[in-house]
C-alpha cells in the first residue's frame, strides 16, 4: 500500500487491554469512514459486530461507517486463537459543502416520492450481500488516468438545507469518458434513479458494493458478470448535479468507506 496519509486518517496510538481471549495490544483512532488493517499469521476470519469474514493478504480489513462515533471491537481468529482490538472513531473531519440545485431535489413534489422509496428498497437489499470475494487490493482506477477525488465525507447543504453527508468521492471528468469496472463482479443493478441520476451497481463478493452515479449512459445490465477494466459507463451529468461530473462510491460489509483506502491513494490505518 502507499506509503502517503491523509491527514484525517492519521494514527494515535494508546495503551489499553485486549477485550477478548488474545495479548494486550494497542487501541487505534480511525476518522469516520476509514479503514483498519490488522495483519497477522495464521488468520482463519475477522469479525465485527454480526458480521464473519475472510482474511485478506494476510490481514483482517475492517470498514468503519462515515456515520460511526464512539468506540468498536475489532474480533480475529487464527489458529493461535481469538484476539481483539478496541478502535476508537474520532472526531468527523470533513468540512461542509453548500449547493444550489434545482428545487425537485431538495423537496422531491408528491408523485416522485413513491418512486424514491422503491429506488432506496433497492439499494438497501445489496447492503447485507456476501458473496464470494473476486477483488484484490488495491482495485482498479474507475477512471484512466484518475484525478484526484474530491468531497468525501462532506456535509451537504443544498439550497439552504442540510442532507446527508456525501459518500462517495467525485471526480472530475468530461462527458462521456469510460467509467471502468474495479474489479470483477457482477451488475447488483444498473438503473435510472431519482438522486444518483443513471446508475450503476457492481457486487464484487466479500460485501463489496461499488457505485458509479451520475452517468451519461449504462454499458451493462443487471445480473451481467464484468471483468476488472471492463467499461460500464459514461461519465454525464444525470440526477442531482450541478455540472457533469463522476461519482464514485464504495460500501464494504455494509460500511460507506473513502475510496481512496481501496484504490491505493490513502492508506489504512494499521494496528499491530
Amino acid at each position: 500500500m502507499p506509503k502517503r496519509w491523509p491527514g484525517a486518517l492519521l494514527v494515535a496510538l494508546i495503551a489499553a487491554p485486549a477485550v477478548a481471549a488474545g495479548p494486550a495490544g494497542p487501541s487505534a483512532i480511525v476518522a469516520p469512514g476509514g479503514v483498519v488493517r490488522w495483519s497477522g499469521p495464521d488468520l482463519v476470519s475477522c469479525s465485527l459486530e454480526q458480521r464473519t469474514w475472510a482474511p485478506l493478504d494476510g490481514a483482517c480489513w475492517y470498514a468503519i461507517d462515515l456515520a460511526r462515533s464512539g468506540s468498536l471491537e475489532l474480533v480475529r481468529r487464527s489458529r493461535a486463537g481469538l484476539a481483539a482490538r478496541r478502535v476508537r472513531v474520532g472526531a468527523y473531519p470533513y468540512p461542509t459543502q453548500r449547493l444550489e440545485v434545482e428545487e425537485k431535489y431538495v423537496a422531491p413534489p408528491p408523485e416522485e416520492r413513491a418512486r424514491i422509496a422503491r429506488e432506496a428498497g433497492r439499494v438497501a437489499a445489496l447492503w447485507p450481500l456476501e458473496t464470494p470475494r473476486r477483488f484484490t487490493l488495491p482495485l482498479a482506477a474507475p477512471l484512466a488516468p484518475l484525478p484526484e477525488p474530491a468531497r468525501f465525507g462532506a456535509r451537504r447543504v443544498f439550497n439552504g438545507q442540510p442532507r446527508s453527508p456525501h459518500s462517495g468521492a467525485d471526480f472530475a471528468a468530461a462527458p462521456g469518458t469510460l467509467v471502468r469496472a474495479v474489479a470483477d463482479g457482477r451488475v447488483a443493478l444498473a438503473e435510472e434513479q431519482y438522486f444518483a441520476g443513471r446508475a450503476v451497481y457492481v457486487d464484487h463478493g466479500d460485501g463489496l458494493i461499488s457505485m458509479s452515479f451520475h452517468l451519461s449512459e449504462a454499458l451493462v445490465r443487471p445480473g451481467e458478470e464484468v471483468r476488472r477494466g471492463q467499461p460500464i459507463g459514461r461519465t454525464g451529468a444525470t440526477g442531482r448535479v450541478t455540472g457533469p461530473h463522476f461519482h464514485f462510491g464504495l460500501r464494504w460489509h455494509g460500511a460507506r468507506v473513502d475510496p481512496a483506502l481501496l484504490l491505493g491513494a490513502a492508506a489504512p490505518v494499521e494496528i499491530p
